[in-house]
């Protein structure tokens, strides 16, 4: 089984679905090749966006309260970072990380500084510190990224990721195959991934470019 994870770290169903994706595939056994995409919700020079006094996006992010409970996620839901960080430099950290072995506690950490910790992400003197929590040179590291060696990679990977069409992320797809999430729950991961791809119709939740967190019907 192959999937493709497309995700912003700022983006709080994509940390729910990476949680939920997680301990589905424990408890389930399996061993699939998940490959993960960077996306960004806002790519610079765009204007950041302020989640954290947006009543609409605080409102639509409280439908994860019970999810995260569930999978013993403890997020802010919006984080109380003004305005939301762009996550080009995070991403470009991601490739470092990469390169270091240390991809996924990468991942999973930043993640979790935004929404748990409410650090701002895009900031480099931030990112040195996390780099450094996972055992990262955090001096190589800043100069890697101050020195764009990552960049032209980050660029690739989200063009990559936007030839997919995307409405918005997370956007998962299992076997070539584009899944629909619509509880954020440990359960559904493992009936979708019992069926490979879930066809049926119903809700969306995704977040899109411009920061505004929507249901689609699909």
């Amino acid at each position: 089984m192959k999937i493709l994870f497309i995700s912003d770290y700022v983006c709080p169903y994509c940390l729910v679905a990476k949680e939920a994706l997680k301990q589905a595939i424990e408890e389930m056994g399996i061993n699939p090749e998940i490959t993960w995409q960077p996306y960004e919700l806002t790519a610079e020079p765009k204007p950041r966006v302020d989640t954290y006094h947006d009543e609409k996006r605080r409102a639509g992010y409280q439908v994860l309260v019970e999810p995260c409970k569930k999978l013993g996620l403890d997020m802010k839901l919006p984080p109380n970072v003004v305005p939301r960080p762009y996550t080009r430099l995070a991403f470009e950290g991601w490739f470092y990380a990469c390169d270091h072995g240390k991809s996924e506690e990468y991942n999973d950490l930043l993640y979790r500084a935004y929404f748990t910790e409410e650090l701002d992400i895009g900031d480099i003197e931030v990112l040195k510190g996390l780099a450094a929590r996972i055992g990262l040179d955090a001096e190589d590291y800043a100069a890697a990224l101050t020195s764009g060696k990552y960049t032209q990679a980050q660029r690739d990977a989200v063009e990559y990721a936007r030839s997919f069409e995307l409405k918005g992320v997370p956007t998962i797809l299992i076997n070539g195959n584009k899944i629909s999430l619509r509880e954020y729950t440990k359960e559904e991961m493992i009936r979708i991934l019992d069926e490979e791809i879930d066809n049926g119709e119903g809700p969306e939740m995704l977040c899109t470019e411009d920061g505004c967190t929507i249901v689609n019907w699909i």
